[in-house]
């Protein structure tokens, strides 16, 4: 059944519509990438019955963002920043072909990374002022505050107690996640938190000055370390994700050692990012976009 020619794109309401429209760039790119292999390109409304039927079809099926159950399904989702992709076998970040490949700092021309930083630099951080204090320690929050869920080394509540813990000196500060809906037990723990911990502080303040102004980032697996890394702020990571190269890794280090180490840590921020961004990812914006597109696919064993 993979040897039929066929691609189905399956998208949720909103980019179905902007994709149907062509106003979904880079599903415009795969379809004219596949079509240039002979392909017929449908684009379908997501659904669980849909995706399930996907498994019986002839064909090949790339889900936005959802997990591909079956072998011939391939996920595609945003490399954090538009317009930067990746299409890969699983969901889940930290299962991609970026997390397990190995970054070699060596291999990438620091002229080259510095411009490409530069550049994006002052997209992401036109106006990046710090707060009126500095040298605290930045905490993104996420979701599920109270829940070590399995690619956790601890629940984000018990991440900040270890934070203080180990952190001798600096204030911390935990920034809420403009996009969560806390329930009242996660609100009342945090705020005892505040209330028996002094160095302990929470903020929505935006993220660009929260950066700024930190010393280094400490956070589960939030997409903000990686931010951080344009503006060259340590990482502390306690859960699985796929920038972790560069950062301090409780589960391999420890809480203490990763936390202890990280306002000494100086790695080649600009070179990760034009290897993580500019190297490995499927750039929409590119000439070599269809190209990239097809690599991906076949690489993750599709024949096209």
């Amino acid at each position: 059944m993979a040897g039929a020619k066929i691609l189905r794109i399956y998208l949720d309401e909103v980019p179905f519509l902007r994709a149907e429209r062509g106003n979904f760039n880079i599903i415009n790119k795969i379809r004219a990438a596949f079509e240039s292999r002979g392909f017929r390109v449908e684009l379908k409304r997501n659904s669980d019955v849909e995706r399930l039927k996907s498994a019986t079809r002839r064909g090949y099926s790339l889900f936005h963002m959802d997990d591909p159950f079956h072998p011939r399904a391939l996920t595609l989702r945003k490399a954090y920043f538009y317009p930067f992709w990746r299409i890969e076998t699983s969901a889940k970040r930290w299962e991609w072909e970026i997390a397990r490949t190995g970054f070699d700092a060596g291999k990438i021309d620091p002229i080259a990374a510095r411009t490409f930083c530069d550049r994006w630099r002052r997209t992401l951080f036109p106006k990046a002022e710090p707060l009126a204090i500095s040298g605290f320690v930045y905490v993104p929050l996420q979701g599920r505050l109270l829940e070590q869920r399995s690619f956790q080394s601890a629940s984000p509540v018990d991440m900040i107690r270890q934070i203080l813990l180990y952190e001798p000196a600096r204030d911390v500060i935990a920034g809420l996640h403009p996009g969560e809906i806390y329930t009242p037990e996660e609100t009342d723990t945090l705020n005892a938190m505040v209330d028996a911990m002094p160095r302990l502080h929470l903020s929505d303040a935006p993220m660009a000055r929260l950066l700024a102004g930190c010393d280094y980032v400490v956070t589960e697996n939030s997409s903000v370390a990686l931010s951080g890394y344009f503006m060259h702020k340590p990482a502390v990571l306690f859960a699985k994700i796929d920038f972790h190269h560069i950062a301090a890794n409780v589960e391999s280090l420890g809480v203490q050692d990763a936390i202890g180490s990280a306002p000494q840590m100086r790695p080649e921020y600009d070179r990760y990012l034009f290897w993580f961004l500019k190297q490995t990812a499927i750039n929409g914006g590119a000439p070599e976009v269809e190209s990239q597109i097809l690599d991906a696919v076949r690489r993750k064993g599709w024949d096209i």
